[in-house]
């Protein structure tokens, strides 16, 4: 690219001169984050965490530095496809933690409450996030390789519809979820069958709780994040949303540091691992409907 200076703020790849301030800000808060994930999956035996949130908060803190140096450097494309291809793609691995998470809640409060099985719940949304990953990913390098801006806008579109597909599944997800729950405190089953193990929300361990506030809000936050980036890029590469950074700052960096620190903080390490814990991967009630021959 040209060393030529713009002759207006518009000219510059990102429309704005990324601020200095927040790019060192969330390069900060990601690493810490992200450490602490790492640390914590280490401590806890958690490797399930490594290639989802973990990679998340590596791809989130490479594409905070790809800002960071667009404030050094803000005519430069370089910087700026850095970080619109890792803050697109990353927050996918976030969101696959909040489904392992979800999908074990759903074994240790009873399946039966569940629309979906566990497995089927597996399935099916991991399946969505690989897809949402791979159509972002092509999306982003796309981009990335482009020679010029229709090439970088046809990667950008690519990349949208990873985006929207994302976060379809994410409204289907949430959902369901929140219907799991609703028939768990209630105790209305799916089936006839009623186990006794467990009779309904209220009943619940308190960890157990921690973690469905925790898995919650993280998964609001995505929402969020999911809203923001198909209005932005809907709007267009030179429109008006992604032309703001105070929005990008607030709706995309935010929300995804918030994902992760909550579950730094409800992490399921710390709250799942009692008696059925996580690394065992059954309910009581399937224990005991095999133990009855059932």
């Amino acid at each position: 690219m040209s060393s030529t200076e713009p002759t207006q703020i518009f000219d510059y790849p990102f429309n704005y001169i990324p601020s200095f301030a927040a790019g060192v800000t969330f390069v900060v808060l990601f690493s810490f984050v992200t450490g602490l994930h790492l640390g914590q999956a280490l401590h806890r035996r958690m490797w399930w965490l490594l290639p989802t949130v973990v990679t998340g908060g590596i791809g989130e803190t490479i594409g905070w530095v790809g800002r960071l140096w667009g404030s050094k450097d803000p005519i430069s494309m370089d910087p700026y496809l850095m970080q619109i291809t890792t803050t697109i793609i990353s927050p996918t691995f976030v969101l696959a933690a909040n489904f392992v998470i979800v999908i074990r809640i759903i074994q240790k409060l009873g399946p039966q409450y569940s629309r979906l099985s566990p497995r089927l719940y597996t399935i099916v949304f991991c399946s969505c996030d690989v897809i949402a990953l791979i159509v972002q990913s092509v999306g982003g390098a796309m981009a990335s390789l482009a020679k010029d801006q229709p090439g970088i806008e046809r990667g950008g579109h690519i990349a949208l519809g990873g985006i929207v597909f994302q976060f379809a599944s994410i409204v289907v997800y949430m959902v369901l979820t929140s219907e799991f729950l609703i028939r768990s405190y209630l105790d209305r089953p799916f089936t006839h069958r009623r186990d006794t193990f467990i009779g309904g929300f209220p009943r619940v361990d308190f960890e157990t709780k921690q973690m469905i506030f925790g898995v919650s809000f993280s998964s609001l936050c995505m929402f969020i994040r999911g809203v923001y980036r198909t209005i932005e890029l809907t709007d267009g590469w030179g429109g008006k949303i992604i032309s703001n950074e105070l929005l990008f700052i607030g709706f995309d960096g935010s929300m995804i540091i918030l994902s992760m620190a909550v579950l730094n903080v409800f992490h399921p390490g710390r709250l799942m691992t009692g008696e059925i814990g996580l690394m065992r991967l059954a309910s009581r009630v399937d224990i005991e409907m095999f133990s009855k021959g059932i």
